[in-house]
């Protein structure tokens, strides 16, 4: 059985919020993608933190090192249980029914009115754009001081771009979105078998190098 944090409901919720960050449209969005088992499998505990280098699984944590990581854990948890609970307060109060319930536009409204000053969502972004691929889930500082939707959008990206062994990006479709192959696996990272050298150096310049 998989690890998970969120019930029935709430994973329907937080799923169905993921879909209106990066929808499906002509390309596929974070349904495909698996954010939500991304995110549900995170909260579960700690022992999806931190990848080994050679991709066979994770760290085990222990003593402060855990005792920390739970704390952070514990307060990313509380933000999504209050989080759900306000979308489906708004829902209700604007729709008549739970989010994930509405329609898409419904979904996107209440999305937009829980927005303030109008940057968090963009801040997030800039967050997630600057994580380090190989180890996503090691953001708590930013993470704790987000609130909970710029931090669902933090999570819905991570778990779209993220490599695939923390559980989201399934099929690496979220690399095919943007036409990243990626490596097989962190090992071929770690080794040196596998570089990301041509998306940064520009044509021809890998040969100076040696000259």
């Amino acid at each position: 059985m998989k690890p998970v944090f969120f019930d029935p409901h709430q994973r329907a919720t937080v799923e169905a919020a993921m879909a209106r960050i990066i929808p499906t449209d002509e390309t596929p969005g974070a349904r495909e993608a698996g954010t939500i088992d991304f995110l549900d499998r995170y909260l579960s505990g700690l022992d999806h933190i931190y990848a080994k280098p050679d991709g066979s699984g994770f760290e085990t944590l222990q003593g402060r090192r855990a005792d920390a990581w739970q704390q952070r854990l514990d307060i990313v948890r509380d933000k999504y249980r209050h989080g759900i609970d306000e979308l489906d307060r708004r829902g209700r109060a604007g729709f008549g029914a739970a989010f994930a319930d509405l329609t898409g536009s419904q979904q996107d409204d209440l999305l937009a009115g829980m927005e303030t000053g109008g940057g968090e969502l963009e801040t997030a972004e800039t967050v997630a754009a600057w994580s380090p691929v190989e180890t996503p889930l090691q953001q708590t500082s930013v993470e704790i001081d987000l609130d909970f939707l710029p931090l669902l959008a933090l999570h819905t990206r991570q778990g779209f771009y993220a490599d695939p062994i923390y559980g989201g990006n399934r099929d690496r479709i979220g690399w095919e979105v943007i036409g990243f192959p990626g490596p097989a696996s962190l090992a071929e990272v770690h080794t040196g078998r596998y570089t990301v050298l041509s998306y940064f150096a520009e044509p021809g310049t890998e040969e100076h190098h040696g000259a």
